[in-house]
C-alpha cells in the first residue's frame, strides 16, 4: 500500500487512541492493518480517513438508513466486545462491510465473521469491498438481523452495529453460555453501548459508553419518532404520538420564561449524565435539535459545527427546555410554567446525586418469561425488561 495510505490510516488511529478508544491491543492492530478507503471507494482516501460517520445510503424520504460509522465508537464497541483471535463473530448491520473486516483481522483464520443485513443491496456492496480489501472468508447475509444467523451458530460474539430497542431472543439462543453481547440499546429515546454478558437467567452490564446509531429497521424497530416543527426544527420523541407540530412550534415562538438552576455542567456532562437521567426517569422527555446555528434555540447546550439541539419536557399546555447562560445551565418555559419547574426540579436531582453519567450505569436485561426483580428504574421493552441503577 502506498506510504501516504498507511500514513492517512495511522493518523485515522492515532486520533481513535486520544478519543480514549483501540485499547484493546488487537483492535489497535485491526485498524492499523485494515484499509478503510476500500469500503468508502467513491471518497477520496483523505476523506475516508477522518474520524467521521458516512452516511451511504438513504431511503426514499432522504433519511440516512446506512453508513461506515464514525471511527472511535466502531473502536469503543469493539473494545467492549474483547474479540479474540479464533472467536466465531456475528454482527447485526453489514454496512460498508468495514466492521466485519475489523472483526475478520482479529479472529484470523482459526475464527469466523457472519454479518447480517436487512438490505440485498447493501450485502452486495459490502461484498464488493470486502473481497477487493482481502477478506473473502467474511460470510456475508441478507436477512432480518432479528432472527440472527443459526446456521452459523453457536457464537462467541454478537455485536450489534444499529441502534437496537430491544434484545431478540435469538441472539441469546445463538451465543455460547460464556459469550459477550454488544448493541447500542434505546434507553427511551438515547442510546448507550452496552456490553452484555449472562447472569443466571439474565443480562447483566460489564460496561456501557455514549453512542448513537441508526435505529434497526424490520420488526424489531423501536417506536422512537421524530416530528418536523419547521424547515430547520425537528422534534424528538421517545415513542410516537398525535402531535400539533404548529401549535408546538407556536409555543417556541414566544418569549419563554427563565428559571436559573444553579448548575454548571459541561456539555458532555448534559449529554452524558444529564440527558440520560431525564430520559431514564422523565417519560415526557423529548429532544429539539435546529439545523444552523440556532435561530430559536440560541443558547442551547449541545453545539456541533452545522446544527444545536437541546433536551427536555413536553408537557400537555407547555414546553421546557435546557439553556445556557454563560456558563450557567438554565430552563426556558414556554406556555404552562409549572413544566419548567419540573425540569429544574430533575437538574436539581441529577446535581444532588452527584452527576451521574454513564460510568456509573449498570443495565440488568431480563427475558419476557423471567420475572424481573424491579429496581430504581424500570424500562420495559417487548422482549425483555431493562432494570438500570445509575451511581456517581
Amino acid at each position: 500500500m502506498p506510504v501516504e495510505l498507511n500514513t492517512l490510516r495511522q493518523q485515522l488511529l492515532d486520533v481513535v487512541r486520544r478519543h480514549g478508544a483501540a485499547t484493546d491491543p488487537f483492535v489497535a492492530t485491526a485498524f492499523g492493518e485494515v484499509p478503510r478507503h476500500l469500503f468508502l471507494p467513491d471518497l477520496p482516501p483523505n476523506q475516508a480517513y477522518e474520524d467521521d460517520a458516512i452516511v451511504t445510503k438513504r431511503d426514499a424520504g432522504g433519511r440516512p438508513i446506512s453508513s461506515s460509522s464514525q471511527p472511535t465508537i466502531m473502536a469503543i464497541m469493539l473494545d467492549q466486545l474483547a474479540v479474540r483471535p479464533g472467536h466465531r463473530v456475528l454482527e447485526i448491520g453489514a454496512g460498508t462491510g468495514f466492521n466485519a473486516a475489523l472483526l475478520a483481522n482479529i479472529v484470523g483464520g482459526r475464527g469466523s465473521v457472519t454479518s447480517v443485513d436487512l438490505d440485498a443491496d447493501t450485502v452486495e456492496r459490502a461484498r464488493e469491498n470486502l473481497d477487493a480489501a482481502g477478506c473473502a472468508d467474511v460470510v456475508l447475509v441478507a436477512g432480518d438481523g432479528a432472527a440472527g444467523h443459526p446456521d452459523r451458530a453457536p457464537y462467541d460474539r454478537i455485536i450489534a452495529t444499529v441502534g437496537v430497542w430491544d434484545l431478540a431472543p435469538a441472539w441469546g439462543e445463538q451465543l455460547v453460555p460464556d459469550g459477550r453481547l454488544v448493541v447500542p440499546l434505546d434507553l427511551h429515546g438515547v442510546q448507550r453501548s452496552v456490553a452484555f454478558v449472562r447472569d443466571g437467567d439474565h443480562w447483566t452490564s460489564q460496561s456501557a459508553m455514549p453512542c448513537g446509531f441508526m435505529r434497526m429497521r424490520g420488526p424489531f424497530a423501536g417506536p422512537e419518532r421524530s416530528y418536523g416543527l419547521s424547515e430547520t426544527l425537528t422534534l424528538g420523541l421517545p415513542a410516537a404520538q398525535e402531535i400539533d407540530t404548529e401549535a408546538v412550534a407556536a409555543v417556541l415562538a414566544e418569549t419563554p420564561v427563565v428559571r436559573g438552576t444553579g448548575s454548571a455542567p459541561s456539555e458532555e456532562e448534559v449529554f452524558d449524565g444529564l440527558g440520560l437521567w431525564l430520559a431514564v426517569r422523565e417519560p415526557r422527555c423529548c429532544s429539539i435539535s435546529e439545523t444552523g446555528q440556532g435561530d430559536v434555540l440560541r443558547d442551547a447546550p449541545l453545539r456541533a459545527p452545522d446544527s444545536v439541539a437541546t433536551i427536555g419536557i413536553l408537557g400537555d399546555d407547555g414546553v421546557a427546555l435546557l439553556s445556557r447562560n454563560g456558563d450557567d445551565l438554565t430552563v426556558l418555559g414556554y406556555g404552562n410554567d409549572t413544566v419548567a419547574d419540573e425540569l429544574v426540579t430533575h437538574v436539581r436531582d441529577w446535581e444532588d446525586a452527584g452527576r451521574p453519567g454513564t460510568d456509573g450505569l449498570r443495565i440488568d436485561a431480563y427475558p419476557a418469561d423471567v420475572p424481573s426483580p424491579g429496581g430504581e428504574i424500570v424500562l420495559e421493552k417487548g422482549e425483555c425488561t431493562l432494570v438500570l441503577s445509575m451511581r456517581s
